[in-house]
């Protein structure tokens, strides 16, 4: 398992890129190692190319911080989850290139590696969705709701919906709303 030192090096190399990629340079490795205070050898431990980090960099980029992603919308754990599918599944769609390339490099490194195989995204927002309503669930129940909820949010469902179902975009976005209340729906009634 990752510690905590190697996710943060993970997210410093793509903080780092993406602050080059604003400055409107397209960085080497090397650079974007420099960046974020690290060292060459350092950065093609966690990837291995400057496309690779620069490929997942465009995704980071697009996720938004919580209070924005959740400006106006009430408390709401079911809707507030359904912004968070909503977003991730749009940005899914944007860089799904990008996202296919970063999940065959993933299932490409070691289960038992010690670098972090990608940044964990969805789960920040999900528990940022939940914590308002954190008071319904029993901490059992909400914890599997939202290891559950991890399962119909991101890039593999995206894949899942058009590769193994091969269902449009439209009845993705339906199938995963479904999925999103039923999961609520249980864990409330656990609680």
């Amino acid at each position: 398992m990752p510690s905590n030192r190697a996710i943060r090096t993970r997210k410093d190399l793509l903080d780092a890129a993406g602050r080059l990629v604003r400055k409107g340079t397209t960085p080497s490795l090397e650079e974007i190692a420099a960046e974020a205070l690290v060292s060459r050898a350092t950065a093609y431990r966690y990837f291995p190319s400057a496309e690779a980090v620069l490929a997942e960099a465009a995704v980071e980029i697009g996720v938004p911080d919580p209070k924005t992603l959740f400006a106006g919308i009430g408390d709401d754990p079911a809707a507030r989850v359904e912004r968070v599918d909503t977003t991730m599944h749009d940005l899914s769609l944007a860089h799904e290139a990008e996202l296919r390339l970063m999940l065959v490099q993933g299932l490409l490194r070691k289960p038992d590696s010690a670098v972090p195989a990608r940044q964990n995204r969805r789960t920040p927002l999900i528990d940022a969705a939940l914590e308002p309503a954190r008071r319904q669930f029993k901490p059992a129940a909400l914890a599997n709701l939202r290891r559950a909820l991890a399962f119909f949010i991101g890039t593999e469902a995206m894949i899942v919906a058009k590769d193994v179902l091969a269902i449009d975009d439209a009845e993705a976005r339906k199938v995963k709303r479904w999925a999103i209340r039923a999961l609520v729906e249980a864990a409330k009634s656990r609680s």
